[in-house]
């Protein structure tokens, strides 16, 4: 199929800024763009009405903009701490979504989408792990999002401290050295 062409009444990451005409594949566009009201069909009428409102456009981007840039100055540094069950090894059963995020943000007065979170990748192990939050196409909150098993183990983490198998001494030298020999042992039995 033939790539469409759009004019974008926003900036969009990794396509372009507020009033471009950009080509897209289709399926993006009907998916996507359009629905969310992120672009319109570059048709000669429709360029003409975008030129029309394009002030009032850059107006209402630069006041939503404003607010964004007033809500990342105030949760500045937040860190967000989700309790989830996991193995001995640190590996999360299930894993961490944007909406677990996004819901975890609620009680320290952030009101956010899980459309908004960015996750590179699903949170599938314990610890400390920085996440983005698209307050505005052209402003991002860093967040920290803290999974442990426990309330005492998330402020281990907060504080630096490892928990779990890597922060507990597995095996005292000498008693790896007896470990080795049983099993040096019970090989021989067996041979």
């Amino acid at each position: 199929m033939a790539a469409m062409e759009l004019i974008l009444l926003q900036r969009v990451d990794k396509l372009g800024q507020m009033g471009e005409v950009v080509r897209v594949k289709p399926g993006y566009a009907r998916n996507y763009l359009l629905p969310q009201k992120k672009a319109l069909r570059a048709t000669k009428a429709n360029l003409a009405i975008f030129e029309g409102q394009r002030v009032q456009l850059e107006a209402q981007n630069l006041k939503r903009r404003e607010e964004a840039e007033r809500l990342l100055e105030r949760m500045e540094g937040l860190t967000v701490v989700i309790i989830r069950q996991a193995g001995e090894s640190g590996s999360l059963y299930g894993s961490v979504s944007a909406r677990d995020i996004a819901d975890a943000c609620e009680p320290s007065g952030l009101t956010v989408h899980r459309n908004q979170v960015v996750l590179e990748q699903p949170i599938k192990t314990l610890g400390l792990t920085k996440v983005r939050i698209a307050l505005h196409p052209e402003v991002n909150l860093p967040v920290t999002v803290n999974v442990a098993r426990s309330v005492e183990e998330a402020d281990k983490q907060a504080r630096g401290e490892q928990v779990g198998l890597a922060g507990e001494e597995a095996l005292a030298p000498e008693e790896g050295l007896e470990f080795g020999a049983a099993l040096a042992e019970a090989g021989a039995a067996r041979g």
